[in-house]
């Protein structure tokens, strides 16, 4: 692997809204590639190393600038379907990848619904969300974001100690908006939670907030695209002590490997390599192993929601 494949590979941090992984600025593209448009540009460069061609002579094979070729493969300039094609017959690329790699060049040029808030976001990871089959989730802490109720989320945008109103009810809207990928029942990611009981038992916002919480966690267990776990505080020390994390798979994996995305407080991290994926796959094979079975879980968070009873 080359060193600049290394550097695709650890992609950037990026600063989030409370480390519940919120979003995407719309920058030129110049100056910061999408996440997408990174890694068509690391996988154009692997296939001419692969072809043993350099730069400058695919320049001249294409009649291109000198510098177009630098420009393509470092993510600093998009590439048209038709520049794309072309190159792609240089380096004898056809079926399935060939396919993936128009559609990926296609889908850069796309905006994302989050683009519409880049007044409160900040980030690449729902890029990349976007673009997910299956999401495994471990969150000792809080309801992850796709989970939360309105209430919820706004209580927790203000916990991160943001204070003008305007603010919080945008990143609360933006929030909700990013729900849409588990509306319909049948298409989308699959998204698979593992909660330690400390996030369903901290009161968050006032009145009926945690209560309807629950119940949202409920009602979401029975989406056939969602399972959801809770490991009780009495499995003692285990491997997600360290912290939350994220496991992206994609629908093409021999083209787009798994992600693990971390997350702080005030950041986010984004890994690829190999081991580093397998590393957390294993830790979250045994935070569910060692986790409620989900319909245990359903029935110890129905017994907490019993216990705080209605504040009407």
């Amino acid at each position: 692997m080359t060193a600049r494949d290394r550097r695709f590979r650890h992609i950037t941090q990026d600063q989030d809204d409370l480390g519940l992984a919120e979003g995407l600025r719309a920058m030129p593209q110049q100056t910061n590639p999408t996440i997408r448009q990174r890694r068509l540009a690391a996988e154009l460069e692997r296939l001419r190393e692969a072809a043993g061609l350099t730069r400058e002579e695919i320049a001249e094979r294409l009649d291109w600038h000198a510098t177009k070729v630098w420009r393509v493969e470092s993510g600093r300039s998009g590439i048209s379907t038709g520049d794309l094609r072309d190159l792609l017959d240089i380096y004898q690329v056809n079926g399935p990848r060939r396919d993936a790699l128009i559609a990926l060049a296609r889908h850069v040029r796309q905006k994302g619904w989050w683009t519409e808030y880049r007044d409160v976001l900040t980030g690449s990871y729902l890029d990349l969300e976007a673009q997910a089959s299956m999401m495994r989730t471990y969150e000792p802490q809080l309801i992850p974001g796709l989970l939360q109720t309105e209430a919820y989320a706004r209580a927790v945008v203000r916990a991160a100690l943001v204070m003008d109103p305007k603010e919080v009810r945008r990143r609360t809207e933006a929030r909700m908006a990013r729900q849409q990928l588990l509306a319909d029942d049948r298409d989308g990611p699959r998204l698979w939670v593992v909660l330690e009981e400390v996030a369903v038992q901290r009161p968050v916002g006032e009145g009926d907030t945690m209560r309807e919480q629950l119940q949202r966690l409920i009602d979401m267990s029975e989406h056939p695209r969602v399972t959801i776990q809770v490991i009780r505080t009495s499995a003692g020390a285990h491997p997600g002590l360290s912290g939350p994390f994220v496991l992206l798979d994609f629908p093409a994996p021999e083209f787009f490997a798994p992600i693990v995305y971390l997350e702080t407080a005030a950041s986010g991290l984004y890994l690829e390599e190999t081991e580093e994926v397998l590393r957390y796959t294993l830790m979250f094979d045994h935070l569910r192993a060692i986790a409620l079975g989900p319909a245990e879980s359903v029935k110890f968070i129905q017994s907490i929601q019993s216990g705080l009873g209605s504040r009407e």
